[in-house]
């Protein structure tokens, strides 16, 4: 059975964000030097890391379309869960500095061109937000886009962020209000993150999607008479869309090869529709293992 990737995004629309964040690097960087502005200066240094993580993204993407061979038999769609891990700990990373140093700058306030501070914010907003709503298509099925985007998304609060403490370093002269927004708007980023991180590392541990194994057990044994038994049974992500499933069936001793054949494909059927497993592998036997546990439990003592 082929297996093809559910989300897909054009090489054009990974350039244009690339180019995208380049200039607002280079622009807030330049910006936030002549305006004596920290935060412009942070946001830039972020962007500059986003523009890494958007090659390290479309590597992984192109990766991911690469057809099976008999070194990765199962394609190599985890390319883009290395991605999405490296890129959302790598956020982490990052909004952990700003938290830090946004702790930092409020006992030690500075002066800051408030208006300069403001136009410039302004544009890397408008930037940014082009560059979330291009990320936006596939987001919500790719581990890897979704980091990607997580990062346009924290780059068009930030601007948000630095266009508000701009706007009230200029008006009201409150230069607490930079590092204050920067705290609020790393506090979400985080929350987002780790729910990447999350999945990633569960993917990568092949933990076992949230689903009932004793409950399939039990649906096999009543929906198919002729499979008296089942145990050995593994159930794993091959990226966030492909559920493996292996087990072993206890079958009756009359069972031929063709009604073999023919019970594993009505039962692939089933796991298919039922629970949205679309790679089965059954093995058959009569009476080994019909005294063992759902699940297997190597023995590591040794």
């Amino acid at each position: 059975m082929e297996h093809k990737h559910k989300a897909t995004l054009s090489a054009g629309r990974f350039a244009i964000v690339t180019v995208l964040n380049a200039v607002i690097t280079l622009a807030e960087i330049i910006g936030g030097l002549l305006a004596g502005s920290l935060g412009l200066i942070s946001d830039g240094f972020h962007n500059m890391e986003d523009t890494l993580s958007i090659i390290i993204s479309f590597v992984a993407h192109l990766i991911s379309k690469k057809e099976s061979n008999e070194r990765q038999t199962f394609g190599y769609q985890r390319a883009e869960i290395l991605a999405a891990f490296v890129n959302a700990a790598i956020l982490i990373a990052i909004t952990l500095v700003l938290v830090i140093e946004s702790i930092k700058r409020l006992g030690h306030p500075q002066h800051i061109n408030g208006g300069l501070m403001l136009v410039v914010s302004i544009i890397g907003l408008l930037a940014n937000l082009f560059s979330m709503l291009l990320m936006l298509q596939g987001s919500h099925e790719s581990l890897n886009i979704k980091a990607t985007f997580l990062h346009m998304a924290s780059d068009t609060l930030s601007s948000v962020g630095v266009i508000i403490a701009a706007l009230l370093v200029k008006y009201l002269h409150w230069t607490w209000a930079d590092p204050v927004i920067t705290v609020l708007t790393a506090l979400w980023i985080m929350k987002e993150s780790f729910g990447v991180v999350k999945q990633t590392v569960l993917i990568l541990m092949e933990a076992s999607p949230q689903l009932d194994l004793e409950a399939i057990k039990q649906t096999i044994l009543q929906q198919f008479p002729e499979v008296v038994g089942l145990h050995h049974l593994h159930v794993w992500r091959i990226d966030e869309h492909l559920i493996a499933f292996d087990a072993h069936i206890n079958v009756k001793a009359t069972e031929t090869i063709p009604q073999l054949e023919d019970l594993y494909q009505r039962i692939t059927d089933l796991l298919t529709k039922q629970y949205g497993i679309e790679h089965v592998t059954l093995q058959a036997e009569c009476q080994t293992g019909l005294d063992e546990t759902l699940i297997h439990h190597q023995d590591t003592s040794h």
